[in-house]
């Protein structure tokens, strides 16, 4: 199955998070490539669960996706993010 997402990575003292956001799926690692592997992973393992128990479709729905054969895709499609500085009162 394929899931077409964003995938935000940080950097937390040693450590490197990597987060889907759309599907609340944190996962870390020594490296960034150790943390995106350990996200997929967790994504696995949800998933594999999720669909044991009759429910992938129904929280990919309620986050957002949809699932066309073998692909899970956004609803709304994400076009941007910016970095700003906002003055706020």
């Amino acid at each position: 199955m394929q899931l077409k997402a964003i995938i935000e990575l940080w950097q937390k003292g040693k450590w490197y998070i990597a987060r889907l956001p759309e599907l609340d799926f944190v996962a870390q690692g020594k490296t960034v490539d150790e943390a995106k592997k350990n996200l997929i992973e967790v994504i696995n393992i949800q998933f594999a669960e999720m669909k044991e128990m009759g429910t992938l479709e129904d929280y990919l729905s309620e986050c957002g996706f949809m699932v066309k054969g073998d692909a899970v895709e956004p609803v709304n499609e994400i076009i941007g993010f910016e970095k700003q500085v906002l003055q706020v009162t």
